[in-house]
């Protein structure tokens, strides 16, 4: 499907010819950078399908992110396998000594600290440089994200070679983290802008993505660390090597691809609703400075957190509760959990793990289906959906658990992971709805900060309550029971605050003298002539182009999903 910029409608009084980042004017003729915003306006004939596998070449690499616990176990055995008599870190070991400590291997919950570190500074960075993103364009921040991702895993290399904790915080969990924050919201506000007919499912295909990024990386990294691994090593510094290479060379060609519209562009065909037809959704454009303190980007502060809260809660404890609600019966064996030997306890973690392996395929398709679905039922009523479904799922799962449902139990947490990842994939969609486009990708990473929130406000909710009812002395197939009731307590406050949701009032509104200015600041043009190109500069592609685009992303994804449905395979049989 063709897509051209002969629809764009332009407003002239605001392209500012020859200006350039930072202001100044250069001398006639001078042309902007190559990582330049607008280097990167989309002449005339651009397919705008070109733009969603340049996003997803980039969240299928950080998308590794969720998927970094593979290499926990290998590197608490890597000075142990090396032969040099080395023991794991003594447990009373505070975690600032084992930062530089090099005699003993690390213990996994200080590994994991790597993954807690993914998302505080995910969110961190992308509230704090998100307004700079829009103003420098996405393939700028695309190529700043390639070099922090890859580059610390590679300096995370070095810290696996010399045996240094801190260099992997460093390296991956900071340096990293920042990367993964600008990959993760630097297509937002371009994919929003080439789909204003379909903004649900435009963000939902990019941060589809960021969910398949563990489905590909996870099975990668087991492989790689099978082919580096020799009786004196584990394999996991070869392997952080080899996936940062790869992971570049994506990740650049997919900054390298991203286009911008010419200011006003619109699909041909295409007229934008009046603003009478759906008052949810403006036509004008708040300043990302003004959020804080908008009671609407509150409430969606609000509705994220407890949406990713419930759902990630139960995401890093499904393989255990399913183990331990269902016991010797995921097995055929009349047994409880206590009772199982160890034979009967690896078999039924071989299908927990495909019982996980199938919550991360609704996890992944959750976020097209719904996102998509939003631009039909509109992002309030989705997000409705979303906490009332999910609400009677959490509560009918001590029920199913204690009638020994597996498949209402499955069923269950299936669609509530789908809703779950579906929260993600639509909030964008709503940002634009509410606040409009201009500023759509730095607003949505200030509400980041709610994951960041959630990311630990979910875990700790789950996790000591479950520690709590075990103290109680309350069987272990009954310890989840109380906890599903306060996810549900959880949604029903997301609820409450997303039907308090409502058209911002005029005041948050940037006048068309400020909007001017900010388009200005963020060097937008009305058209690629203005940046030096030539009057009628064409971008028009091959279809074969756009079809070989899909295909770079599309045959590893379809590769990962494969490999995934292998282990989800296990629980059925």
């Amino acid at each position: 499907m063709a897509e051209t910029s002969s629809g764009a409608v332009y407003n002239e009084s605001i392209a500012i010819p020859g200006h350039l980042p930072g202001g100044g004017s250069p001398a006639a003729g001078a042309a902007p950078g190559w990582l330049d915003k607008e280097r990167i306006i989309a002449g005339t004939g651009f397919n705008r399908w070109l733009v969603p596998p340049a996003a997803l070449a980039i969240h299928l690499c950080i998308g590794m992110a969720y998927g970094f616990s593979v290499f926990w176990l290998p590197l608490s055995k890597a000075l142990s396998t090396a032969g040099n008599g080395a023991v794991a870190c003594a447990k009373d070991m505070s975690f600032f000594a084992e930062l530089f400590a090099s005699g003993c291997d690390w213990r996994i919950a200080t590994l994991g600290w790597m993954y807690t570190l993914f998302f505080v500074f995910l969110g961190c960075s992308a509230a704090i440089w998100g307004g700079w993103l829009e103003r420098v364009g996405p393939r700028k921040a695309g190529v700043v994200s390639a070099l922090c991702w890859c580059g610390g895993m590679l300096f995370s290399a070095l810290g696996i070679y010399t045996h240094q904790f801190w260099m992997m915080i460093l390296g991956s969990g900071v340096i990293g983290g920042i990367g993964l924050g600008l990959g993760y919201i630097s297509p937002v506000s371009t994919l929003i802008k080439w789909f204003p007919d379909r903004r649900g499912m435009a963000t939902g295909m990019a941060i589809m993505g960021f969910g398949g990024g563990a489905m590909i990386g996870s099975p990668l990294a087991v492989d790689l660390m099978k082919t580096f691994a020799t009786p004196t090593s584990v394999g996991v510094l070869q392997a952080f090597v080899v996936m940062a290479i790869v992971y570049f060379v994506f990740m650049m060609a997919g900054a390298l691809g991203y286009r911008v519209p010419p200011t006003g562009w619109k699909p041909e065909g295409w007229t934008p609703p009046p603003a009478a037809a759906n008052a949810m959704i403006t036509q004008r454009h708040v300043h990302v400075k003004k959020v804080w303190g908008i009671p609407q980007f509150w409430l969606l502060w609000v509705v994220l957190c407890m949406n990713v809260s419930a759902g990630i809660g139960v995401i890093g404890m499904a393989s255990p509760m399913l183990q331990e609600v269902f016991g010797g019966a995921l097995i055929d064996v009349p047994k409880k959990f206590g009772e199982l030997d160890k034979t009967q306890l690896a078999a039924i973690a071989g299908v927990a793990g495909g019982f996980t392996a199938l919550l991360s395929l609704f996890n992944i398709g959750g976020r097209f289906f719904w996102a998509s679905l939003s631009d039909k039922l509109g992002r309030r009523l989705t997000y409705v959906v979303f906490f009332v479904l999910g609400g009677v799922l959490y509560f009918s799962i001590p029920s199913s658990a204690g009638a020994g449902s597996k498949l209402l139990f499955v069923g269950a947490f299936c669609i509530i992971l789908s809703m779950y990842g579906g929260g993600f994939a639509t909030i964008p969609a709503y940002l634009a709805d509410l606040f409009g486009t201009q500023f759509v990708g730095a607003i949505h990473g200030r509400l980041l900060t709610a994951w960041a929130t959630a990311g630990i406000l979910g875990p700790v909710v789950v996790n000591y309550m479950r520690e709590y009812q075990l103290g109680l002395g309350i069987p272990r197939e009954q310890v989840y029971n109380q906890t599903m009731y306060i996810l549900v307590g959880m949604l029903v406050i997301g609820l409450i605050a997303n039907l308090m949701v409502r058209p911002l009032a005029d005041k948050w509104f940037m006048s068309d003298a400020e909007l001017a200015e900010e388009k200005r600041l963020a060097h937008e043009k009305a058209s690629a002539s203005e940046v030096g190109a030539g009057s009628g500069r064409s971008d028009t592609v091959s279809p074969l182009v756009v079809a070989l685009a899909w295909a770079a992303v599309g045959i590893p994804l379809a590769w990962g999903v494969y490999r995934t449905l292998i282990s989800a395979a296990k629980f059925f049989t």
